[in-house]
């Protein structure tokens, strides 16, 4: 099997392998086809020379735009080579998003070339059919419009994927919209004091802690602070850090200014799972993440944007401790700004995740996998780490491809609405139904009949032995017995009558 284009130059750079499924190689086919999976078949005649420049210049045709490997190959690339490719071809589409990346990249222009003499019709870096853009900046010496989700320092990547437009034709928040108007401001109100403890308790569980009381009521009234309008800046970053952990030696000043490294199974270099950038390269890209966060591009989609966010947070980890729930706490935070939500309204998104947490980790692993491979880890026992970078490792913490974050992200709050939100609401449309039902009938503790009717809806519409034991003391057997079956006929949408009953107090 031959490659070609970013699958090329990705070797050619021996570079980890980001590009997965994303891969173009040669194929007895007589024309260039796309696979399901996103690789490229492409015919022998087809197939570009061998050289950084001509399967660059093939990649960023056929295949888009990948900033990380452009990056990679237009630090290797002569520039006298694009010289004599615009000097050929001055007005070339491809020829141009070359030379302005180059230009961009390494902050001055060609050697040896004057006026490009340029006069084609500007053309937009990245095809808004093809990726989720932001706002276009021209570039009029070669008339290319920069229309990525950042500038060349920082410029996390999505790609429209089918799935990923499938989503956002769904538009969520216009149906969570739907949803608030409803099911009345009561049941609101309801709903969403579930929804905060359960958010709470669902973003601790996927760090695999249990929060005591005063831990998750903390965390919940940060989740409050989602609406609040306080742009993202270090201090913002740094309070909700301090308050979302309770070691005190965790809790950070400022953004971290020592190596972090997430590990596992082992406690050598071996049990190392992903190493984040380094120090002063992390600062400088939450500068550029807490930007992209304070100021949405006009017309991209706020879970998008959030998606992004939150994602790029965990993944440049600019805390010592604490960075998986800040990124989920980072979500909210950008939807509650977008003004797309009713006030103070929570989508609990991490309850959906906890539900799906493969899922999850494969879409943290799909770009911390790979990373791995940039940074190579010495142990010299105890806490004695030592790293080495791999030349030109920051590109790919500058243009990280986030489609697949971005198409969990759009599911979970699919989910945090369809699954979670609607059956809590459903519950309690039925708690209420089954509570007056027997208060009509029977003089319980409210306390009792709550747990009754919460436990006999968990365990499928019976009452266990154990619980059954439990109440016999202070609650006649009959009226047990009613409490199931109203409980059991309301689950199945069965009106509660009269011949329900076993007997009367």
């Amino acid at each position: 099997m031959s490659t070609v284009g970013y699958a090329w130059i990705q070797n050619a750079v021996e570079a980890p392998d980001f590009l997965g499924t994303q891969q173009a190689r040669l194929a007895p086919v007589n024309r260039i086809e796309r696979l399901p999976e996103g690789a490229l078949l492409v015919p022998h005649k087809l197939a570009p020379a061998q050289g950084l420049l001509p399967q660059a210049l093939f990649a960023i045709k056929h295949e888009g735009v990948r900033l990380d490997l452009l990056a990679a190959a237009l630090h290797r690339i002569p520039p006298d080579q694009l010289v004599d490719l615009v000097r050929a071809a001055p007005n070339g589409v491809y020829t141009r998003k070359l030379c302005h990346l180059w230009e961009g990249l390494h902050r001055q222009r060609l050697p040896g070339l004057g006026d490009p003499g340029v006069a084609a019709a500007y053309v937009p870096l990245f095809d808004p059919g093809d990726y989720i853009v932001g706002a276009p900046h021209r570039d009029a010496r070669w008339r290319v419009e920069f229309n990525g989700l950042g500038d060349l320092s920082f410029c996390p990547m999505v790609r429209k994927t089918p799935e990923l437009t499938r989503l956002l034709q769904k538009d969520i928040l216009g149906q969570v919209q739907a949803f608030a108007d409803g099911i009345g401001e009561a049941m609101l109100e309801r709903a969403l004091s579930w929804a905060y403890l359960s958010e709470t308790e669902g973003s601790f569980a996927i760090e695999g802690e249990t929060p005591s009381q005063d831990k998750a009521a903390l965390f919940a009234g940060l989740l409050k602070q989602a609406h609040e309008r306080r742009p993202l800046t270090e201090g913002l970053l740094v309070e909700l850090q301090n308050a979302a952990i309770s070691n005190p030696f965790d809790k950070a000043v400022q953004f971290r200014v020592e190596q972090n490294r997430l590990q596992k199974d082992a406690p050598d270099a071996a049990g190392v799972t992903y190493v984040p950038p380094w120090p002063d390269l992390a600062v400088e890209l939450m500068d550029k993440l807490m930007a992209l966060g304070n100021h949405r591009p006009q017309h991209l989609d706020p879970l998008v944007h959030a998606a992004v966010v939150s994602f790029a947070f965990v993944l440049i980890h600019p805390f010592m401790d604490g960075n998986g729930r800040l990124s989920r706490f980072l979500m909210h935070h950008c939807l509650g700004q977008s003004g797309r939500l009713p006030p103070q309204f929570l989508l609990p998104i991490s309850v959906a995740m906890k539900k799906h947490e493969a899922q999850y980790l494969q879409a943290l692993t799909s770009f911390s996998r790979p990373a791995r491979q940039l940074c190579g880890v010495s142990w010299a026992g105890d806490e004695h780490y030592s790293y080495e970078w791999a030349e030109g490792a920051d590109a790919w913490f500058r243009y990280m491809d986030l489609t697949g974050c971005a198409e969990f992200a759009l599911r979970m709050a699919e989910a945090a609405l369809d699954t979670h939100l609607r059956q809590e609401v459903d519950f309690l449309g039925l708690f209420d139904r089954v509570a007056r039902f027997i208060n009509d009938r029977y003089d319980l503790r409210s306390s009792d009949l709550t747990t009754l009717i919460v436990t006999i809806f968990q365990n499928g519409g019976k009452l266990s032995n154990r619980r059954r034991k439990r109440f016999a003391e202070r609650v006649p057997d009959h009226v047990l017995d009613a409490v199931e079956m109203a409980v059991s006929r309301a689950m199945q949408g069965l009106p509660l009558t009269e011949d329900e009953d076993e007997g009367q107090d």
